[in-house]
């Protein structure tokens, strides 16, 4: 009797080691994770750029597909309406999302020496979400396009560290 007691014991002792491992390792999964911006943060992030001044509607074309299939490398343009002389320039173009990790995705400095006023680059997606194009202008006004976009496979979650 006391051999089929010995076997008893074991299993409830590697069960309860097997518990322990597991409770042990669920603040990892929070560590891997990685939390993502909200529509405020996003505002926030806009208002910190523009001192917060209120960006206007229109002189910025914002291309991105509406319907991305995959979110780990999405081409974006953005060009603004200026003649990029020495008095009417853009002098930077900033991009703001509302549900990656962190709300700044990219920040490009403009003189009028650039000679147009366009960008172009590839961003990772986390999920679908809302993105904000906002130009800064050589007089101070700025301006901004946002668009939704609905992402079919997300980046920035697998093995992302926060």
């Amino acid at each position: 009797m006391a051999g089929d007691s010995t076997p008893a014991c074991m299993d409830h002792a590697a069960t309860r080691r097997t518990l322990l491992r597991a409770a042990g390792a669920l603040p990892l999964l929070a560590l891997v994770r990685p939390a993502s911006a909200t529509p405020d943060e996003m505002r926030a992030a806009i208002a910190r750029w523009t001192g917060n001044k209120v960006p206007n509607e229109g002189k910025v074309t914002f291309d991105i597909a509406k319907l991305i299939d995959n979110g780990n490398a999405v081409p974006v343009t953005i060009r603004a309406d200026s003649p990029m002389t020495q008095q009417d320039h853009v002098t930077g173009i900033a991009l703001f999302n509302e549900r990656n990790p962190e709300t700044d995705i990219v920040r490009f400095t403009l003189t009028a020496r650039s000679g147009k006023a366009e960008v172009s680059t590839r961003i990772r997606l986390a999920t679908s979400q809302k993105l904000a194009a906002v130009v800064r202008m050589s007089d101070g006004s700025y301006w901004q396009q946002t668009v939704d976009v609905i992402v079919a496979l997300a980046a920035c979650i697998e093995g992302e560290p926060m």
